[in-house]
């Protein structure tokens, strides 16, 4: 009998050996994936690229891609964990052969990890600015959710369903764990697609947003001065009570929404309170963590089978359509604001709606200072940065509520 190599491979490397199992087109996509994981890791290594994010992602994406196998279904798959199980009887099985397993069924698909992020972010921001001019920061807020409106109908036109085509819109929200909730309630089958997309495009926002910034202010308008000693500084008890009333109204008029608010808002609270213990734990603990595992797991979960549903470059432009329109609305209100003051207020706290805490902030301070080194308008930026969250997460509990019902 005639010697064959591919014979030898298939018991000694049966990940090599996959690469014949499959269509082609499968083992290309599979190949870019390998590649795009390692230059994930090359870019968060070098600080290019949120490394928080990428660079766990970027691993996830290499190691899932690398480590495919037969699995004794005869199906071709990896042993770090399976999303398409459903039955109870499937998922006690996976819990005991994917490592990943639990973390997945407990903590993504019940959206805790949604949640624990939420906390952490409530954590880390400060309400002072949103509590003196809250109606400034909202309106600024709602023009930066231009894409999350606008997107939905480009969804539809383009060929996906409603449902799926407001799980792809919230990406312009600029918040991953509202979108991650969003396509957990309404695209349950594109929740990877969708969670990695907008992870990546998050990432990205330090390149993208400057260049949309300048395409709409002018240089001058950038350079406006606010006096950082003006801005209004609310007290301890003053932040409290807003969290607690602020959180049981949205709670109240958006039950949807209410594991967000309940938990931003919890976060906030620990802080005012001064419970150092507490503050630790969610900010060492919970949100490094989960930030951590959602970005690995999202990674694992991103190999050939996925990228290669044909509703994934879909994603991928509407995406993008929807976070650069939410950039154009954010520096629209910003211009509108500008006027309306008689150009006394920096325009560049328009974008810093577009809700990426503090990211959009920082972009506008930065480039602010460039501008005039006398600007520091981060602790302006930060109420509109805030708002955005709530209005991201109000659009998404409207969405959650009233779509299915369509």
């Amino acid at each position: 009998m005639p010697f064959n190599l591919l014979d030898l491979i298939g018991p000694l490397f049966p990940g090599i050996w996959t690469f014949f199992l499959v269509q082609p087109y499968q083992a290309l996509a599979r190949v870019v994936l390998i590649i795009i994981g390692g230059l994930f890791v090359f870019l968060a290594y070098r600080k290019i690229v949120e490394p928080l994010i990428i660079l766990p992602m970027g691993l996830g994406i290499l190691f899932s891609n690398m480590s495919m196998l037969v699995l004794p279904n005869g199906a071709i798959g990896t042993l770090h964990v399976n999303p398409m199980v459903s039955s109870p009887s499937d998922v006690i099985q996976a819990l005991q052969i994917f490592w990943l397993q639990p973390v997945y069924t407990l903590a993504f698909l019940n959206t805790l990890i949604v949640c624990m992020i939420f906390l952490g972010i409530g954590l880390i921001t400060d309400l002072s600015f949103l509590i003196s001019k809250p109606l400034m920061s909202l309106f600024l807020a709602s023009f930066a959710e231009l894409g999350t409106v606008f997107t939905l109908p480009l969804g539809v036109m383009a060929g996906l369903s409603l449902k799926e085509a407001a799980a792809v819109s919230i990406v312009g929200g600029a918040d991953g764990p509202v979108v991650l909730l969003t396509s957990l309630f309404l695209a349950p089958e594109l929740f990877v697609p969708i969670g990695i997309i907008a992870y990546i495009y998050l990432s990205v926002l330090y390149i993208l947003q400057p260049y949309i910034n300048k395409a709409i202010i002018p240089k001058s308008a950038m350079g406006t001065y606010m006096d950082p000693m003006k801005v209004g500084k609310a007290d301890q008890r003053e932040k409290m009570v807003f969290a607690v009333l602020v959180g049981s109204l949205l709670c109240l008029m958006f039950p949807s929404a209410a594991p967000l608010f309940a938990s931003f808002f919890l976060g906030v609270v620990i802080k005012e309170a001064r419970i150092d213990r507490y503050s630790k734990f969610l900010d060492e603990v919970v949100l490094s963590g989960s930030t951590f595992f959602l970005a690995f797991v999202l990674g694992m979960l991103t190999t050939s089978d996925v990228v290669t549903n044909p509703k994934v470059f879909l994603i991928l432009v509407l995406g993008i359509t929807s976070l650069i329109l939410s950039c154009i609305g954010g520096a629209i209100g910003g211009m509108v604001l500008y006027y309306i003051s008689g150009k006394k207020i920096n325009p560049l706290l328009g974008p810093a709606g577009v809700s990426c805490v503090p990211t959009t902030a920082k972009i506008s301070q930065k480039m602010a200072q460039e501008i005039n080194p006398k600007n520091y308008i981060i602790l302006y930026a930060m109420g509109p940065n805030v708002a955005g969250v709530i209005t991201t997460a109000v659009i998404c509990s409207l969405y959650i509520t009233l779509i299915p019902l369509m």
